[in-house]
């Protein structure tokens, strides 16, 4: 049996640590920053065009048909795109079909013969238009003539997906009749919507998709076997605000006739209601326009009877215009939303940093949503406890002075207005978790938690029926807050006269006297079916209050361990040779 000696054995864990740096060394190399891929973006614009046919006097009808580009980045901050582009349009296919000529989302393009050339520079996350095209029919075209416009772009440093948009000449043209609906409604109040729509195009649409999509307090009383159902959010922040009913018609739609239900959908307005619309909107069936209205929401059958078309007498209509496929209606329930502020409780002696969650309550029975507005429902108007600032905050909120007027140094402010969504759902929790640092530990130290309107001027909720339980407070080493200094509880609630006790969230704090360390966690989130959630933590803050930041990398803290774990055995290999020696 072959013996290891103490140097053979120094000798090997030092061979072995080599040949671990080396790996590590790999691995770090490995680990480090890549270069990113190019972005890729996309053109697009309406696939089909339907042209008027050339008329036998005066101009030929143009259409607009814009071509876009989609940078699908969705960091508003880094996902600019901050190079050159440049995109270039082929009309060749178009000769005797159509003629083109730029509007004014064309200043930056220029055309020679059958090639047009559009420039430009910067692209934003999200869909912007590159390029406005007027298209008419050609003189000498006829019913049923069509061509292309084959669209394809460059930059340096990115990828483009092609594009090609078809132009027809003649088509369907469906335009929809508008509805008297009654719109000052009471929950519970319902109403036929006798959708009835013309055909004013120059050919028949082969089959017709009908889409209805309202909010959140109106719904249908009956889901039918032809008709699929989704919800969305409609970009109002709050999770199924819009329900989005596709129903689909198959067979011929002639030119010139008016068709209608044969028995209207019933309308309801629910205990919910306050503000709501519908939208009422029919396109030729097909598989873009079901795409389009679907929005990638995922969707389920209804089981009842089959919704039905029949014709009906032709009815007088607008002119031909592409925007009229679409009607919709505002409806204006009797109804109310209670919104009730929540505070919170902590505890800490001077130096310590505390976290709290404020925010408030919709306690119904109505949703809300500045659909045509888009403010925000509310403001939380949050006065900081004396002996304390504000070292954390959510977005939305921004400091004020303590008379609420602009400040421009956002630290250290003695107040906070902080928005909430355009929308807040029945049920819906707002928790805005702050964390503070104590100067001064002032036991039953308060500041208001407000829930107003967005106006200060006008702090009146006008759908709120409670205005008493608008406001609560937020309390720094109150009485059942614990002892200062010690661990303070973060979940405990604070409430004006007239308010209501409700959980803010939870915190926790430690400290180890002044200039040593501290450690606190927080966590605010929200309940039901909320349109914002929170969520704040941190770990090791300093006895200033500074987060340390979080250092390596795992591939460095592998080795850090490897490395201890090789010197902790080459130790052992050399007690044992020690041992055998002797």
């Amino acid at each position: 049996m072959r013996r290891t000696t103490p140097r053979a054995a120094f000798h090997q864990v030092m061979g072995i640590l080599a040949t671990t740096g080396l790996l590590a060394a790999g691995v770090l190399t490995t680990a480090g920053p890549a270069r990113a891929a190019d972005p890729v973006f996309t053109l697009g614009g309406p696939a089909e065009t339907a042209l008027h046919p050339y008329p036998e006097t005066g101009s030929p009808q143009k259409a607009r048909l814009g071509i876009t580009l989609t940078n699908p980045s969705g960091d508003e901050e880094n996902g600019v795109f901050r190079g050159e582009y440049t995109v270039r349009l082929d009309l060749g296919k178009l000769a005797g079909v159509a003629d083109v000529s730029f509007g004014e989302d064309g200043a930056d393009c220029a055309r020679t013969g059958t090639v047009a050339v559009c420039r430009g520079h910067g692209l934003r996350p999200g869909t912007s238009t590159v390029a406005g095209l007027e298209v008419g029919a050609a003189e000498g075209s006829a019913e049923g003539d069509s061509g292309t416009i084959e669209v394809t772009a460059e930059a340096e440093g990115a990828t483009f997906r092609p594009f090609t948009a078809r132009v027809t000449v003649g088509g369907a043209d469906l335009s929809m009749r508008r509805l008297p609906l009654r719109t000052e409604l009471k929950p519970g109040d319902s109403q036929p919507v006798a959708v009835t729509f013309t055909n004013h195009g120059t050919r028949a649409a082969r089959g017709v998709l009908l889409t209805l999509r309202h909010t959140r307090g109106l719904a249908f009383t009956q889901r039918y076997q032809n008709c699929e159902y989704s919800g969305d959010e409609g970009g109002l922040g709050s999770p199924g605000a819009w329900t989005t009913v596709l129903c689909a018609f198959p067979g011929s739609y002639e030119p010139g006739a008016t068709y209608t239900l044969d028995e209207p959908p019933v309308l309801r307005a629910g205990r919910h209601a306050l503000y709501d619309t519908l939208r009422y909107r029919i396109d030729e069936d097909g598989t873009g326009a079901r795409a389009a209205q679907r929005a990638g929401a995922r969707s389920v059958p209804g089981t009842g009877a089959t919704l039905a078309l029949r014709r009906a007498p032709a009815v007088r209509a607008a002119d031909l215009e592409p925007d009229d496929n679409q009607q919709e209606a505002d409806f204006r329930t009797a109804n109310t939303a209670d919104l009730a502020a929540h505070g919170d409780r902590a505890a800490g002696r001077a130096g310590d940093t505390v976290d709290v969650t404020l925010g408030l309550r919709n306690r119904g029975p109505a949703w809300i949503g500045h659909l045509r507005s888009g403010e925000p429902v509310a403001t939380v108007d949050f006065t900081v406890p004396p002996g304390s600032y504000v070292v954390s905050r959510p977005d939305g909120c921004r400091g004020v002075t303590a008379a609420g007027g602009y400040r421009e140094n956002q630290e250290r402010a003695p107040r906070y207005f902080c928005s909430t969504p355009v929308s807040l759902l029945e049920n819906a929790d707002l928790a805005l978790p702050f964390r503070l640092r104590i100067v001064t530990a002032n036991p039953g130290a308060t500041g208001a938690v407000v829930v107003r309107n967005i106006q200060l001027q006008a702090p009146e909720l006008p759908f709120d029926p409670k205005p008493a339980n608008n406001r609560a407070y937020v309390e720094l080493n109150g009485e059942d807050s614990g002892e200062a200094g010690g661990t303070g509880s973060g979940s405990g609630s604070g409430s004006g006269s007239g308010g209501t006790a409700a959980t803010g969230g939870s915190g926790s704090t430690s400290a180890a006297g002044s200039g040593g360390s501290a450690s606190s966690s927080g966590t605010g989130g929200t309940s039901g079916t909320p349109g914002t959630s929170g969520a704040s933590s941190t770990s090791g803050t300093t006895g200033s209050g500074g987060a340390l930041a979080a250092t390596g990398t795992p591939a460095l803290a592998a080795s850090g361990a490897a490395l201890a774990a090789l010197l902790a055995g080459g130790v052992l290999v050399a007690a044992a040779g020690r041992r055998a020696r002797r």
